[in-house]
């Protein structure tokens, strides 16, 4: 490729192919059916050897008996002569013996990089070079909301979490690790979230998880994974979310944090994903571990016998999924353990059972109870304070 300062233009399309073809295929394609077609002036050989376009670089690999990749061109013509180029190229139609289709991806101004090179020098300078800086009034309003915000911020319960305003009388509550993220959250406006400082949970936290639906928001590391173990153990969670992979909550931006909180996932889920060593034990706070605190369950009226259920709690081992059983126990509906809550809330049918490859935790215990459900059937149960009556709880192992 030519060097980049004389670059303009980078072409960037994308190609596949109905076969297996390789990169000298495609580049003689491009050279091949593109000779002629636009004239002297604008023959990719003779432009290629003045330096006016760089190396055609092609990136392709096959897949299931077909190929797929991308083409890229650096170009020093002008901007007219570049779109001609570029859109030359969605007219070949074959590479070797294979039927082909280019698609024009886009076409990069390599000259942004230096703007943006100039831009950074001369905020630098504005900033540290000036005597005096004046900021405009969009600047200004912006240093004050922030000021404001970091106001904001409060301290909670005898640790003196950093916290949200609204933590307190919000129904719901976002857990996150640090201060920072607490500030990242109020930032784009986001006031319920509280800190708990990473893998030791304050105690504090455990009451005010039971008063909420509550939210753990936590980094997309080894760090984070540990955070919603330990929260799985000693508090009272309904859903999980996790920033991207590698990056923390204090990183993102207003997008990525919406999307983030919007792909949460309920508890039952995450029990699954982040489920804790069945040789663990532990005691935090004076919270023994899940299987210690269990109430014991309770029969009552005339369930199904067990060895119905049986086949269900086979078929389901190990695919995360939930049934929905009707007193025959023939099966009234198959979700994933993520769609159990819902799919309970809104089934209009009788159901008599539900067996789930997940943990038995109180929000579905709660949900199932509501439907009038005789018998709850899951791969372990979780931490239960309050157990209705009316539903029987069980184990795959109990069974």
């Amino acid at each position: 490729m030519q060097d980049s300062d004389t670059t303009k233009y980078v072409i960037r399309a994308a190609i596949t192919a109905e076969g297996i073809v390789e990169r000298p295929d495609v580049v003689g394609a491009v050279f091949g059916q593109t000779e002629g077609l636009l004239g002297n002036d604008l023959d990719l050989r003779d432009l290629q050897k003045t330096g006016r376009i760089g190396r055609i670089d092609v990136n392709i690999a096959p897949k299931a008996g077909k190929s797929a990749g991308t083409i890229t061109i650096p170009s020093s013509l002008d901007r007219i002569e570049t779109a001609i180029l570029a859109a030359s190229l969605e007219t070949i139609d074959r590479v070797g013996p294979c039927i082909a289709h280019i698609t024009l991806e886009k076409v990069v101004d390599v000259r942004a990089s230096k703007r943006k090179q100039i831009i950074e020098k001369a905020k630098y300078v504005l900033t540290d070079m000036f005597d005096q800086t004046v900021l405009e009034s969009q600047e200004i309003t912006e240093e004050v909301k922030k000021a404001v915000r970091i106001e904001e911020i409060t301290e909670w319960g005898k640790d003196k979490l950093p916290a949200g305003p609204n933590v307190v009388n919000s129904d719901a509550i976002i857990i996150v690790e640090g201060r920072a993220d607490v500030l990242t959250l109020l930032r784009y406006g986001i006031k319920n979230a509280i800190a708990v400082g990473g893998t030791c949970i304050p105690e504090s936290i455990i009451p005010l998880c039971k008063e909420k639906t509550v939210t753990a928001f936590t980094d997309g590391d080894r760090g984070g994974e540990l955070i919603i173990k330990e929260l799985l153990q000693v508090a009272d969670l309904d859903f999980v979310a996790r920033a991207p992979d590698g990056k923390g909550v204090e990183d993102l931006v207003q997008k990525e944090i919406v999307t983030a909180l919007r792909q949460k996932e309920p508890v039952e889920q995450a029990l699954v994903s982040y489920k804790p060593s069945p040789d663990t034990k532990r005691k935090r706070h004076g919270v023994e571990s899940r299987k210690k605190v269990l109430v014991k369950p309770r029969t009552v009226g005339k369930p199904e016998p067990d060895s119905e259920l049986q086949p269900h709690v086979t078929d389901l081992l190990n695919t995360s999924n939930a049934r929905l059983l009707d007193s025959d126990t023939n099966i009234i509906n198959e979700v994933a353990v993520r769609d159990l809550a819902s799919s309970l809330k809104s089934c209009t049918d009788s159901i008599e059972s539900v067996v789930f490859d997940g943990m038995v935790t109180q929000r579905i215990l709660d949900i199932a109870a509501e439907k009038n459900v005789k018998c709850l059937v899951g791969a372990e149960l979780g931490h239960i304070t309050k157990h209705p009556t009316a539903v029987k709880i069980m184990t795959a192992s109990s069974l």
